[in-house]
């Protein structure tokens, strides 16, 4: 059994003159951040890895969440604008090792890929998190496998 967790980064801002790969986290998404990743902490949701997109907004919610839970992280482009292919890509790559993994990313894609694996309709806020149960032994096996949703936080209703 695997679990994936989805991340939408925190709040983000767009001072003049930014690049939208070099976007900052917005006071508001520091906060979430921070609340988020203690609430997950917390209620003892367990994760082993982390993949970020390297844009700085998604990864500094993944630095966030990483003073929670003092993991590696690594960095892949394809989280950054991402397809549901994507996402897969991402996965297909883990180390089966990693029993759960948590993917810190932007929308419309991780929500278009959380609705491509589940029945139940998602639009993520910002800094909201849905953890999925993946009925595999191998990565390898996700296209096939049973998914199952965990659980779905929304920052604002923590």
């Amino acid at each position: 059994m695997k679990k994936l967790i989805l991340v939408r980064h925190a709040k983000s801002d767009w001072p003049e003159e930014t690049e939208d790969f070099d976007r900052p986290l917005a006071d508001r998404g520091l906060t979430e951040a921070m609340q988020m990743s203690r609430f997950m902490k917390t209620n003892n949701i367990a994760i082993d890895y982390f993949v970020s997109s390297p844009a700085v907004r998604a990864l500094n919610t993944c630095k966030i969440f990483n003073q929670a839970y003092n993991l590696n992280i690594t960095t892949d482009e394809k989280l950054y604008h991402p397809s549901e292919s994507n996402f897969e890509s991402v996965i297909y790559d883990l180390d089966d090792h990693v029993t759960s993994v948590a993917f810190f990313s932007h929308n419309n894609g991780i929500s278009n890929f959380a609705n491509s694996i589940s029945d139940d309709i998602f639009h993520f806020p910002t800094c909201g998190v849905a953890g999925f149960e993946i009925d595999c032994n191998s990565w390898s096996e996700f296209e096939g496998a049973k998914k199952k949703l965990l659980f779905f936080y929304d920052p604002g209703k923590i």
